[in-house]
C-alpha cells in the first residue's frame, strides 16, 4: 500500500511498485479518486507537482517519487464561528463525525439563522487553527440526533458525495415506534413529496422521489416497539413519513401523528455510520451513543410490561 499524510498544504502521495509506469493523472484518477474535472481544476491552479516541483499529467512515475495534491487550503468558513460545544464521535485529516444533539440544525436555512451545528463546526475549526468551509455530507432533522459526517476539504468532499450517490455510506437509525409491526422485518419503498396543504409536511406522494426504508423490530414492548432502520435513500422526513404511513409513528413526533408521550421530541436517533475512508482504504463505523431521552422512554415502556 502506497503511504499518503498531509504536509502542510499539500496531500502527499508516496509511489509504491503498484503505481510504476502509470502517469499523473491514471493515479489521481484511480488511487487519489480524484474526479477529471477536478483534476483539471488542480493543474490549473498548479495544485498537483511532483517532488515538490510542477509537473505534467502524462508523466509516468517512479517508485519513490512523492506526488503532491494542495487540498488544505486556507477559505472562509462561510458562516461566523459560534462557541457551540460539540461531541467528537472520529476526527482525522480529512473528514469529523460529531454526535449531533436535539434542537440543533445542521446547517442554516438562510444568512441570518444562527446556532446551527455549522455554527459549532466552524467555531471549533477556528480553536485547532484550521480555516476551512463546513461541509456536511448528509443532514439529520432538527430534533434528530446521532452522528453526522462531515469532509474536511473539497477533495474528500467529492469522493464522499460520490460514495452517498452510490449508497455505499451506511446510517442505521433507532427508532422507538407506536405498535408492533407485522412483519417484524420488512422494506418501505413509497416515493415521498411534499404535502401541498402544509408548509414543512412531507407525504408519500405517487408524483413524489423515490424513497426506501428497511426496518427491522429489535424489542417489542405492550404497545409500541424498538426498530432500527437503514436508508437507501435520503428525503426530508423519510423515516417519519414512512413509518406513519405504515400505521406506527415515532414517540413524540406529532407533527406525524406520534403520541407525545415519555419525550419531548421524535424518538430517532442516527446509532451507526459506516463510510469508506476516502484515502485510508479502510472501513470506518462510528456508533453514536443513545441519548439520555431516548434511554429513558425506553425504560418507561419496559415498566409498562
Amino acid at each position: 500500500m502506497s503511504a499518503i499524510q498531509r504536509k502542510g498544504e499539500w496531500l502527499e502521495f508516496r509511489v509504491s511498485n503498484q503505481e510504476h509506469g502509470k502517469t499523473i493523472e491514471e493515479v489521481c484518477k484511480t488511487n487519489l479518486q480524484i474526479s477529471g474535472r477536478m483534476v483539471q481544476k488542480l493543474t490549473h491552479r498548479n495544485g498537483i507537482q511532483l517532488n515538490g516541483k510542477k509537473s505534467f499529467l502524462a508523466y509516468r512515475l517512479k517508485p519513490g517519487d512523492r506526488l503532491q495534491i494542495k487540498v488544505f487550503e486556507r477559505e472562509n468558513y462561510g458562516l461566523e464561528p459560534e462557541p457551540i460545544p460539540i461531541d467528537i464521535l472520529y476526527e482525522d485529516d480529512h473528514v469529523l463525525v460529531v454526535n449531533k444533539q436535539s434542537g440543533i440544525s445542521v446547517h442554516p436555512t438562510d444568512p441570518s439563522q444562527k446556532g446551527t451545528l455549522a455554527h459549532a463546526i466552524a467555531f471549533y475549526y477556528q480553536t485547532q487553527g484550521l480555516q476551512t468551509k463546513v461541509r456536511h455530507i448528509h443532514r439529520l432533522d432538527k430534533d434528530t440526533t446521532g452522528a453526522i459526517l462531515v469532509a474536511k476539504h473539497a477533495l474528500a468532499q467529492a469522493i464522499l458525495d460520490e460514495d452517498l450517490r452510490e449508497r455505499k455510506i451506511k446510517r442505521e437509525y433507532l427508532a422507538i415506534i407506536s405498535g408492533i409491526p407485522n412483519p417484524p422485518k420488512g422494506t418501505i419503498d413509497l416515493p415521498i413529496g411534499r404535502d401541498r396543504h402544509h408548509p414543512t409536511r412531507r407525504r408519500v406522494s405517487t408524483g413524489g422521489d423515490t424513497a426506501i426504508t428497511h426496518y427491522q423490530v429489535i424489542e417489542t414492548f405492550e404497545h409500541a416497539s424498538m426498530v432500527k432502520l437503514q436508508l437507501d435513500t435520503g428525503r426530508t422526513h423519510q423515516i417519519r413519513v414512512h413509518l406513519e404511513y405504515i400505521g406506527h409513528p415515532l414517540f413524540g413526533d406529532t407533527l406525524y401523528g406520534g403520541l407525545k408521550k415519555g419525550i419531548n421530541r421524535q424518538a430517532l436517533h442516527g446509532v451507526k455510520l459506516s463510510f469508506n475512508h476516502p484515502f485510508l482504504h479502510e472501513k470506518i463505523e462510528i456508533e453514536a451513543p443513545i441519548p439520555e431521552d431516548i434511554k429513558n422512554l425506553i425504560r418507561e415502556l419496559k415498566n409498562e410490561n
